[in-house]
């Protein structure tokens, strides 16, 4: 079987089921700014971090499929709730900060529509089409 099967963008959600991911992403921008505001983080860090992640696009310079890999991985729950546990562990307050930015930042851009990416390109993802081309 060739790569091309698993290039195709398979499904996204849809409805109610996107409306609900979308609320869920906004809950999460808004809860982690209020608990990085409660924590009394530095606001020009959270300024300068919180579009961080997005240096991820950069990875599509490589291609659709590095591009979705690279962002996905900037873009995904794994790694900031990992370095929050760690930061927990290890009661360390500026991994928490940094953290709770990328939290921020992935809840951010989910209540916009920005979601996961498929391989067939940046306008794919598994919240539904986005840009130009969307239908």
């Amino acid at each position: 079987m060739s790569d091309t099967a698993i290039s195709e963008p398979t499904g996204s959600a849809s409805g109610g089921v996107r409306t609900l991911l979308r609320l869920e992403g906004l809950a999460l921008f808004l809860g982690m700014t209020l608990l990085y505001g409660v924590w009394d983080g530095s606001w020009w860090v959270y300024a300068i971090l919180f579009l961080a992640p997005d240096l991820s696009f950069a990875g599509y310079l490589a291609g659709p499929k590095a591009g979705a890999v690279i962002y996905n991985t900037a873009h995904s729950y794994m790694a900031p709730m990992t370095l929050m546990t760690t930061g927990f562990a290890l009661s360390s307050p500026l991994v928490l900060s940094i953290a709770m930015i990328w939290l921020a930042h992935i809840g951010f851009d989910r209540a916009l529509g920005y979601g996961l990416k498929y391989y067939a390109g940046f306008g794919f993802t598994h919240l539904g089409r986005i840009g130009n081309a969307r239908i």
